[in-house]
């Protein structure tokens, strides 16, 4: 081969070498662009959920409730902290199963504690599918409200959530003083399940996807919020009833 065609040769050779380098970078780049904005959307959502757990047969997230509207909300014969006098009204759908729920409890006693008969605490059973335990602590719980103690209940449960189980709910119904036969029956009679699903029934309705979810005299709030977050909505709705 004289000079020339090697040349020819080379010059090809390097061409091709250089086209597929950039052909390779150019797909690594967009399979790099395409995981930074799929990461990107993903926390984006975890950011808006506020740490809210998702229920998988919820509501698409185009039908949750928009935190500028104002909502009516059905309160039944939900448990209730604090007097009907109240001026504010919490609402909140929690399941026992759920951590988030049980990590923003201690915000909300402090509401409690801050703002006293200002605002009232009410109770949504919300148990998410992939929890197993929660339907048993729910009717647990409810069955604890048919005798006036559901509070206790709810506190017990959050505070050992390890112990969750069937046999630790009579337990802790002995040690409250519960009648116990009447809470057995109570726990696993039709009408204490047909509660729990009217709950999560009202919160599909309000486009409600997740636990916890909050309404603050009918606006929206999700997740665990911080107290600060609680506070802001809540002073605002003091500051309207002046």
């Amino acid at each position: 081969m004289n000079s020339d065609k090697f040349g020819s040769a080379l010059l090809l050779g390097s061409i091709m070498v250089a086209v597929s380098v950039l052909g390779a970078s150019w797909a690594v780049s967009q399979s790099v662009y395409r995981v930074t904005d799929r990461l990107a959307a993903m926390t984006l959502d975890v950011a808006e959920r506020g740490d809210a757990q998702p229920a998988p047969s919820a509501p698409a997230r185009g039908r949750r409730p928009d935190p500028a509207k104002r909502y009516e909300i059905d309160l039944g014969s939900a448990p209730v902290l604090g007097p009907a006098s109240a001026p504010v009204t919490v609402v909140e759908w929690s399941d026992f199963q759920c951590p988030f729920c049980s990590r923003v409890w201690p915000t909300v006693k402090r509401v409690r504690e801050e703002y006293g008969d200002q605002v009232r605490v009410v109770f949504k059973h919300l148990p998410l599918p992939m929890h197993s335990k929660a339907p048993g602590a729910h009717a647990a719980a409810e069955a604890a409200h048919r005798q006036g103690r559901f509070w206790e209940m709810h506190d017990r449960i959050f505070a050992d959530p390890a112990a969750m189980g069937p046999d630790q709910y009579p337990v802790w119904a002995a040690e409250m003083g519960l009648n116990m036969d009447q809470f057995g029956s109570d726990a696993s009679s039709p009408e204490v399940k047909s509660q729990v699903d009217a709950d999560m029934a009202q919160a599909m309705e309000l486009g409600v996807s997740g636990t916890p979810s909050f309404f603050i005299n009918g606006r929206f709030l999700s997740g665990a919020q911080p107290y600060e977050s609680f506070k802001r909505m809540i002073d605002e709705e003091l500051r309207e009833d002046s």
